[in-house]
């Protein structure tokens, strides 16, 4: 840090055609880099010059030109899977209409991950730093989008704050419904991390959660859950992880912490109390893990209705869901 330097500090910067906000703690050699034309998404999280984050670009604009999933992906309306081109709630089925273009399927056709993956829809509302903390906050009026409200007829706004404070990246997630009726929430985020000083088989993976969600062969929740079966801490030479877990093991603050280590660097993800699922998934040949914070399991809208999911969260009309997560690193040099 130069003399006279501020702890924090926020920068705009424009690279090739994408704005970015930087947000720097140069105390802790600490900076966190948004696109929020680009789903939003934080990209690089770099501590001491080493991204935690998983993001095979040279930049941003290398990123919009090939967008693929990396850095900390936003999932919404819905996380992860539906079952099929429809979803329930209230008693109402609503259709999806794939000829809108903007529902991606898995390799299995279901739709997956909503329909705002890499959406060019988010506006920066704000950014700024202080002696504590660099911020930035975007917004997506959902309601004002004709090709979104259409798959999901829920009026509402999602504000999204990314806050580097203490060392720690802090992720707030905010719902504001817009509506007359209740909407049902089953967002998540979907954050590859990487290590730096071991290879991928010798991570070790802490799984804070008491219960394992069992799948069907299109990795949709069957309703029934066992308890956890893997040892813990798990190792990832000993295979790997495309798991939902339940009941999460909170600490005395509320947040439930997943965590890999390698030799000495470790990643850290904790959880706030209305993320009550975790997705774990760390494929064979790959050198990330995520570490994915859901307010809902996989399916949610349909599991509710069947009702073997009445866990599903909801906001009343002119209400607000709120959430947080936060990412911290140590043993980066």
């Amino acid at each position: 840090m130069e003399n006279g330097e501020p702890p924090f500090l926020v920068r705009r910067e424009r690279v090739g055609a994408v704005e970015i906000v930087r947000l720097v703690d140069a105390v802790r050699e600490t900076e966190v880099c948004l696109a929020p034309s680009i789903g939003s998404m934080a990209y690089a999280f770099t501590v001491k010059g080493k991204n935690l984050l998983w993001f095979p670009f040279a930049d941003a604009d290398a990123l919009r030109a090939q967008p693929i999933f990396c850095g900390i992906p936003f999932l919404a309306p819905w996380a992860n899977r539906l079952d099929g081109d429809a979803y329930w709630f209230g008693g109402k089925q609503y259709l999806l209409n794939p000829s809108l273009g903007n529902v991606r399927r898995d390799s299995h056709q279901k739709p997956i991950h909503g329909v705002l993956n890499f959406s060019d829809a988010w506006e920066l509302m704000a950014c700024g730093a202080g002696a504590r903390s660099a911020f930035a906050t975007t917004r997506l009026e959902f309601w004002r989008h004709p090709d979104l409200i259409a798959q999901f007829p829920f009026a509402h706004t999602i504000t999204v704050t990314y806050r580097l404070e203490e060392g720690a990246l802090a992720v707030e997630t905010s719902l504001e419904n817009r509506g007359a009726v209740p909407m049902p929430v089953a967002i998540g985020y979907h954050p590859y991390f990487q290590l730096h000083d071991s290879p991928r088989d010798e991570w070790k993976v802490h799984l804070s959660a008491r219960e394992h969600l069992l799948l069907d062969g299109n990795l949709i929740p069957t309703g029934a859950r066992e308890p956890l079966p893997f040892e813990n801490p798990h190792r990832l030479q000993a295979g790997q992880l495309d798991d939902v877990f339940g009941n999460l093991v909170r600490d005395a603050d509320g947040f439930a912490r997943f965590r890999v280590e390698g030799k000495k660097e470790r990643i850290e993800v904790a959880y706030g109390p209305k993320y009550p699922v975790a997705i774990v998934y760390a494929p064979n040949g790959k050198n990330y893990i995520c570490f994915e914070p859901m307010s809902a399991v996989t399916n949610a809208f349909n599991l509710a209705h069947a009702g073997v999911y009445p866990e599903l969260q909801t906001v009343s009309p002119g209400g607000e869901w709120r959430e947080i997560f936060r990412i911290s690193a140590s043993g980066f040099f």
